[in-house]
């Protein structure tokens, strides 16, 4: 059996397409026969880049409210480091706001 972690990122709208494809083809998403496999779900992102930042959005000590989609999917356990790498590759801010968790599943 291989342990699945559940893996949500929040991305701005501008980007979604590239990340859900890069974490896709990393592996993230893989149930049975399927693959490419997400929940997406509008929302609003809200920061402030504190000094030495170098903000994607918005400017430095300047709160930022951003329209962002939060993305959920799994990741087989074996390839959790991998598809982090992508998101991290794909994903337009410095930090990008994501967690991971195990979850009863398998493959």
């Amino acid at each position: 059996m291989t342990q699945l972690h559940a893996l949500v990122v929040y991305v701005p709208e501008t980007h979604i397409e590239g990340v859900l494809l890069a974490i896709g083809d990393a592996g993230a998403g893989r149930i049975g026969d399927y693959s490419h496999c997400a929940f997406t779900s509008p929302g609003t992102g809200r920061f402030t880049p504190l000094p030495g930042a170098r903000p994607f959005i918005g400017e430095v000590s300047i709160e930022q409210q951003v329209p962002e989609i939060r993305v959920e999917c799994v990741v087989e356990e074996e390839i959790l480091d991998g598809v982090v790498l992508a998101l991290r590759a794909s994903h337009p801010y410095e930090e990008p706001a994501f967690m991971t968790w195990p979850v009863n599943g398998w493959r």
